[in-house]
């Protein structure tokens, strides 16, 4: 790879040919939104584009122009957009039965609840199918009250668990901004942040001293006794922090010694991306109580899931629990073939050896754009953040927001995250090649050497 702004760069040469676009136009597209969908809703880019197709890493505007999708392996995607194996899962079951409810027998759930069971670690092999992430945590959340008896909970600042009354609670801060001042008995504690929190990646002892507090939320926000404790495995919404070693195994330690259960909120982390390992909890040395998942799960499809222990999955026996949709043999098709050809396509191989990769041209940029305060991240799944001034750490939220347009007009879609927006966020497709991401990286250099003369 080059770190030349010399010449645009070029996207990598890719063979397909978008279908031809008949639907309305862009600007009618845009009245039908203003008039009839929900205003709350929010757009990326100054100048919106419209997403029309989509092939693997790649997704096509209605005038046929190619981005690489350097974000939506966690929002839409995770084995590609309109993966050939999962196009021919679902379709063929759609052909045969597209909805039956749980309270009747199905092959295609129980086949697939074995499957996801059987990537889990210790007793984790009791699966609950929902549509979202938000349900899937607003779910794992009545589990531990109703399995401990206890009420309180504990969540990390800088989170995102959902986007339901229950899961807000749960969030603190992130990009969303959910500071409900009555949060459904949830206590925040901290978040262990080594780039702007006291304990930095050269104290070996940072996750322990990050997990004290959650010590002092038991003993004076509640009555010593808790329900549970969320977190993210790596915080995906807040920008990709990566807690240090020791950190979630304290933290369990001290929530289970006050009753409590730990729930790990995969939605993000889970699936290979890490490159580490199949789930994000695992490069913490934890096996919790509880596992959510969403997005990546379904490959762009309505599905989610929660997987617990037979004692805690018990406890629903003393509630009526039924989710309309979830577990429809679709998206249980269409889970289990992405599990397949993660296993087959040995994607979370392909996650740490093109990690390796695309971290080691982010850190070269950083060396070269002072702007660039931090590189972190596992596999797939990176953050650079932006700064003023590496000392002060002041956010440069204008900067970041000018590259990430410039990125998109040189056909790189990136996210943003923290609470500044301040943090670029990079997330591809798992089945992403390695000349992709040399386009990245030179789409990052030319968009950083541009805003810094502008």
């Amino acid at each position: 790879m080059s770190l030349s702004t010399t010449n645009k760069p070029k996207i990598p040469d890719y063979d397909h040919i978008p279908q031809a676009y008949e639907g309305p136009s862009f600007e009618k597209t845009m009245k039908l939104r203003q008039a009839n969908m929900n205003p709350g809703l929010f757009l990326y880019y100054k100048n919106p584009i419209m997403i029309v197709e989509g092939s693997m890493q790649y997704v096509y505007d209605q005038n046929g122009k190619r981005y690489l999708d350097a974000f939506g392996g966690i929002v839409t995607t995770s084995v590609g957009h309109a993966q050939p194996d999962v196009v021919k899962a679902a379709s063929k079951q759609m052909s045969k039965i597209s909805h039956t409810t749980t309270i009747y027998l199905n092959n295609v759930i129980a086949e697939y609840a074995e499957k996801l069971a059987s990537t889990m670690p210790g007793d984790l092999k009791v699966c609950y199918f929902v549509n979202s992430g938000s349900e899937a945590n607003d779910l794992a959340l009545l589990m531990s009250r109703l399995y401990t008896g206890n009420y309180d909970v504990i969540a990390l600042r800088n989170s995102y668990h959902g986007g339901v009354a229950s899961t807000m609670g749960l969030t603190s801060h992130s990009t969303w901004k959910f500071n409900f001042p009555h949060s459904f008995g949830v206590h925040h504690a901290k978040n262990a942040d080594t780039y702007r929190g006291p304990y930095k990646r050269d104290d070996p002892d940072a996750g322990i001293k990050y997990a004290e507090e959650i010590t002092d939320l038991i003993r004076f926000g509640t009555s010593g006794k808790i329900a549970g404790f969320f977190a993210e495995s790596i915080q995906g919404v807040g920008g990709v922090v990566v807690f240090p070693d020791g950190y979630l195994k304290e933290c369990y330690r001290l929530v289970r010694e006050a009753g409590g259960v730990c729930i790990a909120d995969e939605v993000q982390s889970g699936f290979g991306r890490t490159g580490e390992a199949f789930w994000g909890f695992e490069t913490q040395d934890v096996v919790p109580d509880i596992v959510t998942m969403a997005k990546s799960i379904g490959n762009g499809a309505p599905l989610a899931a929660v997987v617990t222990t037979p004692e805690i999955a018990a406890t629903l026996q003393q509630r009526i629990h039924f989710n309309t949709f979830g577990g429809n043999p679709v998206s249980c098709i269409i889970g289990k073939t992405v599990l397949e050809v993660i296993e087959r396509d040995d994607l979370q191989e392909r996650c740490s050896v093109l990690g390796a990769r695309l971290l080691k041209g982010l850190n070269a940029l950083m060396d070269k754009y002072d702007t660039i305060g931090d590189v972190r991240g596992k596999g797939l799944m990176v953050a650079i953040e932006l700064v003023e001034d590496r000392q002060t750490k002041v956010p440069a939220k204008e900067r970041t927001a000018n590259v990430f347009e410039a990125a998109k007009d040189y056909g790189l879609l990136i996210g943003k995250g923290g609470l500044d927006g301040n943090i670029i966020r990079i997330t591809p497709p798992m089945c992403i090649h390695e000349a992709d991401i040399d386009f990245l990286i030179d789409v990052l250099d030319c968009s950083f050497a541009q805003t810094e003369t502008n």
